[in-house]
Parts: C-alpha cells; structure tokens; sequence
C-alpha cells in the first residue's frame, strides 16, 4: 500500500501476488490478521539541522519526497520495516544464520537456525517470536518450513504456506528453525545448471532482516 498524495492521507491498498494467490483459493485461507509499516522511500542523510528558516523545516526535503504506488511484488517492497527497540538501544540487531549464501545439489536438505546480534542486552538469542523466512521462488523447494515456533501467527502462516512446482511465486514460514530440501524436478532447470533465488529472514520480535543468495545445482 501507498500514499497517493503527501497533502491526504489517501490511501492505496492492493493485495501482493501473494495475497492474490489466496484470495483465489476461496477456502477462508485469505485473513488479514496484522500489518507492518515502513519507510522504504525516506532518505533521512536529508535531514537538515542547518535549515536556516529554523527547527521546523529540519525535516522539510523528507516531507517533500515522493512515495511509491502500491505494487504487488512483496520481494521488492517494504524492506525497511519500522521496529520498537527498547530505550537506549545503543546498537541495532542483527541477524546470524551462519550462512553469507546457500547453495545445495537437487535433493539436499539444510536447517537454518537464525539468531540475533545485539539484542534486548544479549550478545547472542533466540528470538521468542521466531523469525519469518520469504523464499522468492518456492519452485527451488520441495521442502520449505518452518518449526520450533507454536503461536497462533506462526500455525496459521505455516498451515496456510504453499508449494507449487508450476508458478513462480513467494513463500513464507515462520519458526525458530527453517528447513530447506532443494528441488528433484529435472524440468525447472531447462537448459541451465543451475537455479537462483533468494530467502529474506526477518526477526519478529527485534525487526532485523537479512537476505541471502540461494543457489540449486543440478545434478541428474
């Protein structure tokens, strides 16, 4: 969603490929049970402390940016999410998967475990919450969830998750834990090795995200 104009709170919802995906089902998958907010269009080094018409127009170059339109692809938008982090957090959090990049040969199977940097006090956690995992292309996957996470979010993002070996479309888990089994399907590949995606893991008590290259190779 968008604002059409910075004057009006206009708003300009519309449903991601995702969204469109399960409204389509008409099984009741299609429920609208939170929202984020972010600030993907902000450049704030605009912010000018040195205005010379004084303190209220510090801010008057971001006031006056365009915002995007709404679009559909939620791989390209909002990954700047706005977070709560405690007062006097000196430091943001970060995410560690152990992994820069990821790449498996048709078949094999991996387990993330995502943990937090700089968070709540603590060098190193587990967040509560669990952490999201988006995958762009869900085709590269025969096997993609999540575990270790029991709320009532993570049961029903997980339950209502898809795999499809004929659409390329986003899939997201929730859990402490991701499991990955890379694709057998000799077709997705057509004349290439190789098949490439990307998986964005967000934390969803801290906010922190990180995205990361995902390759499968073929080997039959």
């Amino acid at each position: 969603m968008g604002y059409l104009n910075n004057q009006v709170v206009t708003v300009d919802a519309i449903l991601t490929k995702k969204g469109r995906e399960l409204l389509a089902k008409n099984d009741g998958s299609f429920r609208i049970t939170q929202f984020a907010l972010a600030d993907d269009e902000i450049d704030y080094t605009l912010y000018n402390p040195n205005n010379p018409s004084g303190s209220a127009f510090y801010g008057e170059a971001i006031s006056n940016m365009p915002l995007l339109e709404a679009f559909p692809d939620e791989s390209q938008t909002m990954k700047y999410k706005l977070a709560t982090l405690p007062r006097g957090t000196a430091k943001l959090p970060v995410l560690d998967l152990g992994y820069s990049a990821i790449t498996l040969k048709q078949g094999a199977s991996l387990a993330i475990t995502p943990q937090t940097l700089n968070y709540l006090g603590n060098t190193t956690l587990n967040e509560t919450s669990g952490y999201t995992a988006t995958i762009a292309d869900v085709r590269t996957m025969s096997t993609f969830n999540g575990v270790g996470i029991q709320s009532t979010a993570a049961n029903a993002q997980n339950a209502t998750s898809t795999t499809t070996l004929g659409t390329n479309v986003s899939s997201t888990v929730i859990g402490s834990q991701i499991n990955l089994r890379a694709t057998t399907v000799n077709t997705l590949f057509g004349s290439t090795s190789q098949l490439n995606t990307t998986i964005t893991f967000i934390g969803l008590d801290s906010g922190a995200r990180i995205t990361i290259p995902v390759t499968i190779t073929k080997t039959n």
